[in-house]
């Protein structure tokens, strides 16, 4: 029963992280298309499932503790699901286990690969616009060498970007 428990919320802990990759990946293209208030939607969606993830953790944990007693071992281990799938004897459950592992695992690195891509591409789109505003601007151009502070028309500073003489 407590094995039946903890497959079907690693199934779930799957699914939600699916939905999470496909954010990812809407997220990917709203950054890519510069479309800041799709991204903050998405932002919100992701910080949903993160609550629901973390439930659905906390829940496993649980049924791995629950499933831990019901085969005799009574401390609160820590166990990764390959150590845990060598006390499942039921060759179909023991299958089942190592599938949904390979397939969590696969998702968890798929999810990864897109959340380094986006913060690439976050950093590189700041970048872009720190360019831009540095064209448009202008670079200020400071000397490396001391001036006395009384001497107020050597250093030239960078002009502010709006008028606040209005």
């Amino acid at each position: 029963m407590a094995l039946t428990t903890l497959l079907e919320l690693l199934e779930r802990l799957d699914e939600a992280h699916i939905q999470m990759l496909n954010l990812a990946a809407s997220k990917k293209q709203s950054i890519m298309d510069n479309k800041v208030d799709a991204l903050i939607e998405i932002l919100n969606r992701e910080s949903k499932f993160m609550k629901l993830i973390g439930q659905l953790e906390e829940q496993r944990a649980q049924a791995a503790y629950a499933f831990l007693q019901g085969v005799g071992i009574r401390s609160n281990l820590q166990l990764n699901l390959s150590e845990l799938s060598r006390l499942v004897f039921d060759p179909d459950d023991k299958s089942r286990l190592l599938h949904i592992q390979q397939k969590l695992s696969g998702t968890l690195q798929q999810l990864k690969a897109a959340n380094e891509l986006n913060q690439k591409l976050i950093e590189q789109s700041l970048t872009f616009i720190d360019y831009s505003l540095d064209l448009l601007v202008g670079r200020p151009n400071q000397e490396i060498t001391y001036h006395h502070p009384s001497d107020k028309g050597s250093s030239a500073k960078r002009p502010g970007l709006f008028d606040a003489r209005g």
